[in-house]
């Protein structure tokens, strides 16, 4: 099992995951142009993408998604709240999800799961195969008991650090966007990433990787600095994404 973010930020975000020759995209919140791209940097192959899962309709995460699902022919999984927002409800491609659902999907379980974040119906996932799980986690506001549980026992966690305290509040942001931001609703923090790595630690954690990193209201060295304290960098690294570049591929 592998898994590669395509690219993560306030302009787009999307990350593969392949088992045994058979992928899914969580996300795609860039072109269908832009996606098949950053397919080929990746050395992946389209031809072997199977599903797109939705988290929210938020355009970095949805925008692109259904024109890439029709360009390839396969289904589009979402929460009818998102569905409902994106207009997608009648469509041939659209497969409904729920928190707490367990799918199939490309030959791998998906655990869907309830977040608080300000969209219709948001959706996080636990994707596992082989009895390797790799936690996908981004746009939460807060730390709730229920996703603490659900993102246990992960060998590989993708996770948000949007912000900086200190730098979102003297930052170019509106008071408004600055509060939704920093609500129980909005995003996390480096503090509250570094809480959650702390929370749900254990030792079979191979990878790490930060991602939806603010431009504005973050710096990468405040990420590594905080992150690292939490999950011991001596001798398991964080890697931080990046908006405009592919990352290498984390493989168990």
């Amino acid at each position: 099992m592998r898994y590669v973010s395509l690219g993560s930020g306030s302009k787009g975000n999307a990350t593969l995951l392949e088992h045994q020759g058979r992928s899914l995209l969580i996300d795609c919140g860039f072109s269908r142009k832009t996606l098949l791209q950053r397919l080929e940097l990746a050395r992946a192959d389209a031809g072997q993408l199977e599903a797109v899962l939705v988290t929210h309709e938020h355009g970095d995460h949805a925008k692109g998604a259904l024109a890439l699902c029709e360009a390839l022919d396969i289904p589009l999984y979402c929460s009818q709240g998102t569905a409902i927002k994106m207009d997608w409800t009648e469509h041939a491609r659209w497969r409904s999800l729920t928190g707490g659902d367990l799918t199939r999907v490309a030959g791998m379980s998906v655990a869907a799961v309830t977040v608080p974040h300000d969209a219709r119906e948001p959706l996080q996932f636990v994707v596992e195969a082989a009895g390797l799980r790799v936690g996908v986690l981004s746009d939460l506001g807060s730390l709730t008991p229920h996703v603490i549980a659900a993102y246990q026992g992960c060998h590989g966690l993708q996770l948000e650090a949007n912000h900086d305290p200190e730098m979102l509040r003297k930052g170019p942001y509106p008071p408004g966007l600055q509060a939704r931001v920093a609500g129980p609703y909005g995003h996390l923090s480096n503090a509250q990433c570094a809480e959650l790595i702390r929370r749900i630690d254990w030792p079979g954690v191979q990878y790490l990787t930060a991602g939806h990193i603010s431009e504005k209201n973050n710096h990468p060295d405040l990420v590594g600095q905080a992150l690292a304290l939490a999950f011991g960098s001596t001798s398991r690294p964080v890697h931080l994404l990046a908006q405009d570049q592919v990352a290498d591929w984390c493989e168990f």
